[in-house]
């Protein structure tokens, strides 16, 4: 599933709504705080590992829709690694990143069943996007003409503008409706108040934050009423909606 964010740019999701999963493995601290700052920008949900064995390990609890690989880690080299992420999670793409550039080290790495191969020193947009080319391919996260957004048991379609959570359906109003949708195109994702401001009434922030309050618990009370909650409060930071917790 893709939904646009409020700069214009494609955000990439999983089928359930939740966010896109990385892992990126370097042994290199700067590289792995760098990359996986750039990637959590994309608001993609991203663990890291410094050696082969925490990659394995990793991979393993948190099934990662790609991986960030480094070809030289300091208890097994990046091949040793991609054949045993390949025995947990056979069809996770991985892009290899290394600071070798010779063209038999890059055969090696992609006749061994990567997918992409980046050399060190990289672009970071680069990286980027041939993580969401790779994502893409795999079906992870791609159906930008689904007009249907899902977050849990919470749907939501743009066209018809019908609501549902676990079957049943909610009837909003016209402003509602709209916050529900920018909250459901950024799931798990602080909003502030500023930011809802702008995108559901069009204007500044400038002490109307009441009106955010106000349609919030009119939200929560035709969408979280006797269920589980979706809708969460960050004290100081904005709101969120994220699949509930069962």
């Amino acid at each position: 599933m893709t939904t646009i964010s409020p700069q214009g740019r494609t955000e990439l999701l999983r089928p359930d709504g939740s966010p896109v999963r990385v892992l990126v493995v370097d042994d290199e601290m700067p590289i792995t705080e760098l990359l996986s700052m750039a990637l959590r920008y994309e608001g993609w949900q991203i663990r890291s590992a410094g050696d082969g064995q925490g990659a394995v390990r990793t991979a393993r609890e948190f099934r990662p829709d790609a991986v960030v690989l480094d070809m030289m880690l300091p208890d097994m080299d990046g091949l040793a690694v991609l054949g045993r992420l390949r025995r947990e999670l056979p069809d996770v793409p991985v892009l290899f990143l290394t600071a070798k550039e010779a063209v038999e080290d890059r055969i090696a790495g992609l006749t061994a069943g990567g997918d992409d191969y980046v050399t060190k020193p990289f672009s970071l947009e680069e990286v980027v996007a041939r993580l969401r080319g790779l994502i893409r391919r795999a079906g992870a996260a791609d159906r930008h003409s689904d007009s249907v957004l899902v977050v849990g048991d919470l749907t939501l379609d743009e066209d018809s503008h019908e609501v549902t959570r676990a079957g049943v359906g909610i009837h909003l109003t016209a402003t509602e409706f709209e916050l529900l949708r920018f909250l459901m195109r950024n799931p798990r994702r602080v909003l502030s108040k500023a930011q809802i401001l702008d995108r559901v009434w069009s204007y500044d922030f400038g002490g109307q934050a009441n009106v955010v309050e106000l349609y919030i618990s009119y939200l929560r009370r035709k969408i979280d009423a006797g269920r589980e909650p979706m809708i969460h409060t960050r004290r100081g930071a904005g709101y969120l909606i994220k699949p509930a917790v069962s």
